[in-house]
C-alpha cells in the first residue's frame, strides 16, 4: 500500500468510530455499517468506501415515499426513512441497488423481469441518485409457479417444443387465475439457458428472454450451475452476463405476507475456461459467506417469525431421498438452516435434477421441493420422431410447481404440461411391461440390442405376478394412497426404482438409434413409485392418492392396461 494512504488510515479509522457526532446526517443504519465495516478493514481503499455516502435514492408511489422498504447492496442492508428516502455507503462491488418490494406493492416489469434493482456506475466515489417507484397490489391472494431447468439452446427442436407445449400451458393456467381474480408470478430455479451453447448456438440469456414476450406475468429468476459465462473461470465474473441481463443472484421480495428469497449456491470454477475456450465447467455447492452474511440481515428485517418464507435456489440442499434417507448436499447447510430456523414456516424450491422428491429436514422444519423440469429429459423425449411425450427423469411429465397462496395459508402442486392440474400419478400393470430389443431397438445394431437388458433392469424380464406400479410424483411424508380390488383394500409398498416408461422414452429412443445414452439423462430411482399386487390379471382396481393438504385424485384402472409411450 502506498506510504501516503498508510499515514492516512488511522484517521479514517477515527472518523469512522466518530461518525455519529461528525456526520450528523447520514442515519442510523448507515452509521452502524459503516463502524462495522472499517473495524473489519483490510485496506484504506475500504475504509474510505465505507464512510462515504455513495448510493441514496427515495422509494415511492406516485411521488409519495413509502417508508420501511428494504434497500440492499447485496452487503448493506437497510430501511427507507419516515419519507422513504434511504442512503448507502455501498462499495458498489455487486454493481447493483436493489429493493426487497413491501407485499403490498409491486415494481414494473421489463421483458418480464420486475425491475426492484437498479444497476450502478464502476467507480464507489460517485454519488448516485437511484429512485423507485412502486405501484399498489393486492397479492395477499396470489399464485407462484416455480419453473426448473428449461436449458434453452436452439437445439433438440427445443423452441418449439417450449413455445407449443410450455408457453401455451402456462398460459392458460395463468389466465384461469387472473379470471378468479388472483394475481399470477413466477420464478425461475436455474439453468434458463445452457452454456454450452452460448456460443456454439449463439443462444444465452437475452434468447432465453425473447422466448418469454408473450406472458403477461412477472418472472422473477434464480442462477443456476449452466448461467454462467462458459469462457470465464472464475464465479463472480462468470455471473456478469446474469446480473446484466436478470439482475442479482441473491435478493428478496415480498408478495401479500410471503417474504421470498432466491440465493445462489453454485460456485462456479470452471477450470480451463478462457476468452474463446469453453471450460469444463465444474462448481462447488456452497452458498458463499456474502450471501449467508446478507441473508442474516434481510431475514431480521422480519421481526413476525410466523411469516411465510419461500426460498429458492438452484442445487437441491438434500439428496434424492431412498425409501426416506437422504442427506444434504449444499457444503455449508449448517449455516443456512441456522439462518432460517427461527422461522415456522420454511419451503425451500430447487431443480437442477430433472426428477421430483420432496424433503422435510429432520433437523429443522424446513420442507424442501425438489421440482421436476420444464425441459423434462433435455427436450430428448418430445422431439420429431422419438417416443413423443415429455418425460422427467423420474417418469414425472414434464412440468413445474405452482403455490396457491391466501394470506398465509398454502396449497402446492406439480403441473404437467399438456394435463390438467388433477393428474397427479400414473399407474401401470406390471403384467403388460416387458422391454425387449426386438420391440423397443428394432433398428439397433447387435452392440446396442445388447445393452438393452442393462439399461432395462428388472423390466427386462417378463413379470406376471398382477402387480401395479403406482408414479406418484409429488408424493410426500403424509400422503394416503389406497388400492381397492372388488372392494378390498391391497397391501401398497414404497420402492426405489426406475419409471419403465422412461426407460422406453428415452433410453431406448438412444440404443434404436445406435447412440449410447448420456450418461446424466438415463432414468432415475426413484422413491415416489409404489407396488401392489392384485389376485388376477383382469380385474379392475380403484386407486385413490390423498395428498397432505386433502386433495384427492383417483383412477379406476381397467386391466390388463396396455403399456404405451403415451400411457397416461
Amino acid at each position: 500500500m502506498n506510504l501516503y494512504y498508510l499515514t492516512l488510515l488511522p484517521l479514517v479509522l477515527a472518523l469512522s468510530f466518530s461518525i455519529k457526532e461528525d456526520f450528523p446526517w447520514i442515519n442510523e443504519d448507515t452509521k452502524q455499517n459503516i463502524v462495522k465495516a472499517t473495524t473489519h478493514s483490510q485496506s484504506l481503499t475500504n475504509a474510505r468506501k465505507n464512510w462515504k455516502i455513495t448510493v441514496r435514492g427515495k422509494v415511492h408511489s406516485r411521488g409519495k415515499g413509502i417508508p420501511n422498504v428494504v434497500v440492499s447492496d447485496g452487503y448493506l442492508v437497510t430501511k427507507t426513512d419516515q419519507g422513504g428516502f434511504y442512503q448507502l455507503a455501498s462499495n458498489k462491488h455487486n454493481g447493483y441497488i436493489f429493493i426487497s418490494p413491501p407485499g403490498d406493492y409491486e415494481v414494473p416489469t421489463k421483458q418480464t423481469v420486475p425491475q426492484f434493482f437498479q444497476q450502478l456506475s464502476s467507480s464507489a466515489f460517485d454519488v448516485e441518485v437511484k429512485d423507485f417507484e412502486l405501484y399498489p397490489s393486492t397479492g395477499g391472494k396470489h399464485v407462484m409457479a416455480f419453473l426448473a431447468d428449461m436449458h434453452l439452446a436452439k437445439r433438440n427442436e427445443d423452441l418449439e417444443q417450449f413455445q407449443r407445449g410450455f408457453i401455451k400451458d402456462i398460459q392458460e393456467l395463468a389466465a384461469a387465475y387472473k379470471a378468479n381474480d388472483t394475481k399470477f408470478y413466477a420464478l425461475t430455479l436455474g439453468d434458463q439457458s445452457w452454456d454450452a451453447y452460448w456460443y456454439k448456438n449463439n443462444f444465452g440469456l437475452p434468447e432465453y428472454l425473447a422466448q418469454l414476450q408473450v406472458l403477461d406475468f412477472p418472472i422473477f429468476n434464480t442462477i443456476g450451475n449452466h448461467d454462467n459465462d462458459p469462457y470465464v473461470a472464475n464465479d463472480w465474473l462468470s455471473e456478469v452476463p446474469y446480473r446484466r441481463v436478470l439482475g442479482p443472484t441473491y435478493y428478496s421480495f415480498n408478495i401479500g405476507e410471503a417474504h421470498y428469497v432466491v440465493l445462489d449456491n453454485v460456485v462456479f470454477k470452471n477450470h480451463g475456461g478462457a476468452p474463446g475456450t469453453v471450460g469444463d465447467r465444474d462448481y462447488n455447492v456452497e452458498i458463499t459467506e456474502n450471501q449467508i452474511a446478507w441473508l442474516k440481515k434481510d431475514l431480521a428485517m422480519l421481526p413476525d417469525k410466523h411469516t411465510p418464507i419461500i426460498l429458492a435456489m438452484h442445487i437441491p440442499m438434500h439428496s434424492n431421498p431412498k425409501l426416506g434417507a437422504t442427506h444434504t448436499v449444499i457444503k455449508n447447510a449448517s449455516a443456512l438452516q441456522d439462518c432460517l430456523q427461527s422461522f415456522e414456516n420454511v419451503k425451500i424450491f430447487t431443480g437442477h435434477t430433472h426428477i421430483n422428491y420432496r424433503v422435510t429436514d429432520s433437523e429443522s422444519t424446513l420442507q424442501e421441493y425438489n421440482i421436476g423440469a420444464v425441459c423434462a429429459t433435455w427436450w430428448w423425449t418430445g422431439r420429431k420422431n422419438s417416443a413423443g411425450n415429455h418425460i422427467c427423469k423420474d417418469g414425472s411429465p414434464g412440468g413445474y410447481a405452482v403455490m396457491e397462496t391466501d394470506a398465509r395459508k398454502q396449497v402446492t402442486f406439480y403441473k404437467s404440461i399438456g394435463f390438467s392440474k388433477d393428474y397427479q400419478f400414473r399407474s401401470y400393470d406390471l403384467n403388460t411391461i416387458h422391454i425387449t430389443a426386438e420391440e423397443f431397438t428394432p433398428k439397433a445394431n447387435h452392440i446396442h440390442q445388447k445393452m438393452v437388458q442393462e439399461y432395462a433392469g428388472n423390466y427386462a424380464n417378463a413379470n406376471k405376478s398382477n402387480e401395479i406400479l403406482l408414479n406418484i410424483w409429488g408424493y410426500r411424508k403424509g400422503w394416503k394412497i389406497a388400492v381397492k380390488e372388488n372392494g378390498k383394500l391391497l397391501t401398497v409398498k414404497q420402492v426405489h426404482q426406475k419409471d419403465p416408461l422412461h426407460v422406453i422414452s428415452y433410453t431406448m429412443g438412444r440404443l434404436n438409434a445406435n447412440a449410447t445414452p448420456t450418461p446424466a439423462f438415463v432414468s432415475a430411482n426413484t422413491s415416489h413409485l409404489f407396488l401392489s399386487k392384485a389376485t388376477k390379471p383382469n380385474t379392475t382396481l380403484e386407486i385413490s392418492v390423498t395428498d397432505d393438504q386433502g386433495q384427492v385424485f383417483t383412477e379406476t384402472m381397467t386391466r390388463p392396461k396396455t403399456f404405451s409411450y403415451n400411457i397416461h
